[in-house]
């Protein structure tokens, strides 16, 4: 990997507008997903006894799981490095698309993107997997060898956006 590259496993790299997604689902959360467990807590407590109240044990538990998952988007939110979108094509970084060639001649094409947005289906790999850690920093013309659980395949270089 090139020096100019620098990627931290402990970063998660994010498009804007994921960004943007998970901040305001972030921000529904903590607003209205804790007024509404504080009002079903209230309800469950009128109804008496606790000790054997489901209503109130299923709002506790829900109340538990709503702050998980404010914390992990909290987590995740104080570690994500927006990705921007190039401004020169010279080598492969996070946010590029990359038109590849395989061995046996198939033309593939790629956006290397954060683990977090990965959709190989739908052409967004992680630049945690194979093929993503394989290209980035490399140039057009070049070829890598990228091994996966499958097998060994070479990959050139054959544009990069």
């Amino acid at each position: 990997m090139s020096a100019d590259i620098q990627i931290s496993m402990d970063i998660t790299y994010l498009s804007q507008e994921r960004y943007d997604e998970l901040s305001k689902e972030f921000a529904e959360l903590k607003t209205k997903g804790r007024k509404e467990i504080a009002k079903r807590l209230k309800q469950a407590k009128e109804l008496g006894d606790l000790s054997e109240n489901s209503e109130y044990q299923d709002a506790r538990e829900e109340q538990s799981n709503l702050e998980k998952k404010i914390n992990e988007l909290d987590n995740l939110l104080r570690k994500t490095s927006i990705i921007k979108k190039s401004s020169g094509t010279a080598t492969v970084r996070i946010g590029s698309k990359v038109k590849l060639e395989k061995d046996k001649g198939e033309i593939v094409a790629y956006t290397i993107v954060g683990s977090s947005e990965a959709r190989p289906t739908r052409g967004f790999i992680s630049n945690e997997s194979p093929v993503g850690k394989g290209v980035l920093g490399k140039k057009v013309g070049d070829v890598v060898n990228v091994e996966t659980p499958k097998k060994e395949t070479d990959y050139k270089i054959l544009g990069i956006e």
